[in-house]
C-alpha cells in the first residue's frame, strides 16, 4: 500500500482525484497549498490528536505546549507518572484525562502504535478503539497524520462535512453516513481528499479546521 509520505504524493493524489471527479479542480484551485500534516509515529503523535478534540486550535496548541513541558519526554512512563496536579496544570478536561491515562496504559501494556501504521486500516482502527477513549475519528486521523494511509476519509470530522457541503452545493451540510457514501468514489485516495477539503475550509472560513499534526516532519 502506497503511503503519503511527501508532497509529490500529494500531488499525484490530487491530479487522480481530479480525474476521478472533475468537480474537485475548482475545489482544488479555491484550496491552494495542500499541507502534507505529515508527524512522526507514535505516544506525543496521538496525544496532540487526543488533546485537539472540541476546543480551538489556539487552545488545543496551548495545552499540549503545557503538557509538553510537564511531561519532558512526553512518554507513557512519564505521563502516569505526573499525577493530577500536572493534568491540573495542563488545562486537561477530566474526561481527556482517562483517555491519555488509558492510551499510556496500553502502549505500557504492548500496544505498539509504531506497529500500527504498518497495518491495514480496518485491523489499526480495530485495535485503536479497543482502548476506552478512543474512538473512530481518534484512529482515523492518527493513521492519516502520523501513518500517511492513503485511503482515510473521517467523515464525522464536522470541518470536513461542512467542506464538502460547501464545495460541492450540498445543503445541509452531509450526515455522517452520506460522506462516508460520498467519498468511496474518491478511493484509493481518500486521504489525499481529506487534506484537500480541509484546505478548502482554510481558504473558505478563515481558519484552519484540521486537527493539528504535532512533531511536524513536513508540512
Amino acid at each position: 500500500m502506497r503511503r503519503i509520505s511527501t508532497l509529490d504524493d500529494i500531488s499525484a493524489g490530487l491530479d487522480a482525484l481530479c480525474e476521478i471527479d472533475p468537480r474537485l479542480e475548482q475545489v482544488r484551485d479555491v484550496a491552494g497549498d495542500v499541507p502534507l500534516r505529515l508527524s512522526e509515529p507514535g505516544f506525543a503523535s496521538l496525544v496532540s490528536i487526543i488533546v485537539s478534540q472540541q476546543v480551538s486550535r489556539a487552545s488545543a496548541d496551548a495545552i499540549f505546549g503545557r503538557l509538553a513541558r510537564l511531561v519532558d519526554p512526553l512518554t507513557p512512563e512519564g505521563l502516569l507518572g505526573g499525577g493530577e496536579a500536572m493534568f491540573r496544570e495542563a488545562g486537561l478536561s477530566r474526561p481527556k484525562q482517562r483517555t491519555l491515562l488509558a492510551i499510556a496504559e496500553a502502549v505500557e501494556n504492548g500496544l505498539d502504535l509504531n506497529h500500527l501504521c504498518g497495518l491495514d486500516a480496518e485491523e489499526a482502527i480495530r485495535q485503536m478503539t479497543a482502548v476506552s477513549g478512543i474512538g473512530p475519528w481518534t484512529a482515523e486521523v492518527y493513521l492519516l497524520f502520523s501513518a500517511g494511509h492513503p485511503d482515510i476519509f473521517p467523515a464525522r470530522d464536522v470541518a470536513l462535512q461542512s467542506a464538502v457541503g460547501h464545495a460541492l452545493g450540498i445543503a445541509p451540510r452531509p450526515s455522517e453516513k452520506a460522506l462516508i457514501q460520498l467519498a468511496e468514489s474518491w478511493a484509493p485516495w481518500r486521504g489525499v481528499a481529506s487534506r484537500l477539503f480541509w484546505a478548502y475550509y482554510r481558504e473558505t472560513r478563515g481558519r484552519d479546521g484540521a486537527p493539528p499534526a504535532q512533531i511536524l516532519k513536513k508540512t
